[in-house]
């Protein structure tokens, strides 16, 4: 199966809906088709993903909630390609991705995808700014990295600098709070200019002030870059400050209480 090729697109801010399958201004950027994950346990069979059709339109925000099994992050990890579903099928600007092999689902991830996490996945030993440019450096490969060093520094730095970091960027990890730990994660999943943004519960470490200015910059970086950004998080209030609210149970979406 081919990699998907001439992916990249600006995309503006789409208009708020309220469940998978409504429809908005902007066409989808990523959708899945009875979508499912087991996964294994002795002789039980966990049925984690339960036959899910959702779509992520371009430009937008939008916030998956629920509780912890609910099935919220496998969704996320399948739809990023750091998982492959039992069943079901992946589309990314109309091209099916589901069943790439290793090295084109890893250039998907490195050049389309950026990703957020709970707890950071900073490397301890490289500074703010080596761990920004880490994904830059390994899509570029040598040769490339040879030539383009500059330019991708510069553009780490700028990102940096717009997440408030601009005098922390020698810093390694250990000498960062939590809040500036996640504005370095946030910086590095866009410096490979991403159309799509995965953060998966980026404000679960957070005290409650962090996690707002955290989801601040979410919505500059949406703004003013057009990035679409899906959210998984068990934080009501962060979830609700998204242009789109979905709930999952039990690997389905559900209606809102």
């Amino acid at each position: 199966m081919n990699e998907p090729s001439d992916l990249s697109a600006n995309a503006t801010q789409s208009k708020s809906i309220q469940n998978p399958e409504s429809k908005v201004q902007n066409d989808a950027i990523l959708e899945c088709t009875s979508l499912s994950r087991d996964f294994q346990s002795g002789e039980t069979t966990l049925h984690v993903l339960r036959s899910v059709n959702f779509k992520l339109y371009e430009g937008e925000i939008a916030s998956i909630v629920g509780s912890s099994g609910a099935g919220k992050s496998t969704l996320l990890h399948l739809l990023g390609l750091l998982d492959t579903p039992t069943e079901g099928d992946i589309f990314y600007r109309g091209r099916n991705i589901t069943r790439l092999g290793q090295e084109a689902a890893a250039r998907v991830r490195n050049r389309e995808f950026g990703f957020v996490f709970q707890s950071f996945h900073l490397l301890p030993d490289f500074t703010a700014l080596e761990n920004v440019l880490m994904p830059a450096r390994i899509g570029a490969g040598s040769l490339q990295w040879m030539r383009e060093a500059g330019k991708l520094k510069e553009r780490a730095e700028s990102l940096l600098t717009r997440v408030g970091l601009g005098e922390r960027m020698s810093h390694v990890p250990s000498r960062l709070s939590g809040g500036e730990r996640q504005r370095v994660a946030l910086a590095r999943a866009l410096v490979n200019e991403p159309a799509v943004v995965f953060c998966d519960e980026p404000t679960g470490n957070l005290d409650s002030k962090t996690a707002d200015e955290i989801f601040a910059l979410i919505e500059q970086f949406n703004r003013e870059l057009g990035k679409t950004f899906l959210i998984v998080t068990h934080d009501e209030h962060i979830a609700r400050r998204a242009q789109r609210h979905l709930h999952m149970s039990d690997g389905r979406f559900v209606p809102a209480d």
